[in-house]
């Protein structure tokens, strides 16, 4: 592909460790890989980046990797002597230093600014979508990016060989059993049914454990690192990321981080993903198995409208007592109750679930991708 003239700098400050780099990670990959853009990636904790990418030197001020630039954010930066790019993204509520935008400010042509909001189902934000904002002092405009689940918004993240990959990966075991060989799970086949938890903390964490080990089939559950780890860790000093823990049918095993393709991978390979944030609810979209979204906490329980919203669009064509059983266990998860009797229930309607999920991805897929969205918007603006 030819390399664009476009240059794009994309901001991400790291608000809870992974989330948000992995979406920039993901976006600034893909403009280089399939639009031949230039990018420079501002990140504030090179650290955190390292755990999804291990190719990170935390040490460097500057490195290139995937043919972007990264760069460390940090205070004593010379923002006056940095040229912006053509495109400036302020990605998931960071806020750019104002001596750059000075900078954008200053540049022959200003350059196109881009606030690329957290994700989100409900309804207002199609009326914001594309929006511009002036600069209440500079001559500067931002527009407002919203990524959605409906044309009126700019999509999901998706790159283009992703969905091929997966559909190839669910249909060759030979391919799974290299996987699960190569992030240490060589046994994960033998099991009648394979679990991906990543999650916060939990307080009722034990019910569900206690429906799979009580089960009449065998569950591996498949950790990775983190809050919810640490938590089950408590309980169980024994499991290490090098040894696993037998309680009944259910086998539990930690899983070190592993880099963003390998994650898709995670997901496409189990049966059922608990997932929490952004980045994995998209991904475990595209892998189309049944999942369980653990939305980002808020105050007040204010999450909760946000986690409607989405499950009132993704089961909108769904039956009354599969939507209900759908939302029943969500709110569950999310507000930390027993779950013997939701799980049960949704547990129950897997293979209808597994059905509708690949409708509901194609629904999606036909809304274009986010980065190349972007592009396009971006391209209306831009004056070289």
């Amino acid at each position: 592909m030819a390399t664009s003239p476009i240059h794009y700098d994309i901001f991400c400050a790291v608000v809870d460790n992974f989330g948000d780099i992995g979406i920039c990670w993901r976006l600034s990959r893909q403009l280089v890989a399939e639009h031949g853009i230039r990018v420079r990636l501002w990140v504030d904790d090179l650290a955190s980046f390292q755990r999804l990418c291990n190719e990170i030197d935390p040490m460097l001020a500057t490195q290139q990797i995937a043919g972007v630039d990264i760069v460390l954010w940090h205070s004593a930066i010379p923002w006056p002597t940095i040229t912006p790019g053509h495109v400036v993204i302020e990605a998931l509520a960071c806020t750019i230093p104002e001596a750059f935008q000075v900078q954008m400010a200053k540049a022959n042509r200003a350059p196109v600014w881009i606030n690329l909001e957290y994700l989100s189902a409900e309804a207002w934000i199609e009326g914001c979508h594309g929006l511009a904002s002036p600069h209440p002092q500079l001559p500067l405009t931002k527009y407002f990016f919203f990524p959605g689940f409906t044309e009126q918004s700019g999509a999901l993240l998706r790159e283009q060989a992703l969905l091929p990959r997966l559909k190839a990966f669910q249909h060759d075991k030979p391919a799974q059993q290299q996987f699960w060989q190569r992030i240490g799970l060589p046994q994960a086949l033998d099991f009648q049914r394979r679990i991906s938890l990543f999650a916060y903390s939990h307080a009722q964490l034990a019910s569900l454990f206690a429906c799979w080990q009580q089960a009449s089939t065998t569950t591996l559950c498949i950790i990775p690192l983190g809050d919810l780890a640490k938590q089950v860790q408590q309980r169980y000093p024994e499991l290490t990321v090098h040894s696993v823990v037998q309680e009944g049918q259910l086998t539990l095993a930690l899983l070190p981080f592993v880099p963003q393709p390998d994650y898709d991978l995670l997901l496409s390979a189990c049966d059922i993903n608990f997932v929490r944030g952004e980045d994995s609810i998209i991904r475990a979209q595209w892998a189309a198995k049944p999942f369980v979204w653990q939305i980002y906490r808020q105050a007040e329980q204010a999450h909760l409208v946000k986690l409607d919203a989405f499950l009132a669009r993704y089961t909108a064509d769904w039956e009354d007592e599969l939507r209900h059983t759908m939302m029943n266990f969500h709110h569950a998860w999310n507000t930390e109750q027993s779950l013997t009797a939701f799980w049960q229930r949704f547990e129950h309607n897997l293979p209808e679930v597994t059905k509708k999920n690949l409708l509901w991805r194609n629904k999606l897929e036909s809304h274009g991708d986010l980065a190349s969205n972007l592009v396009r918007f971006v391209e209306k603006k831009i004056i070289i």
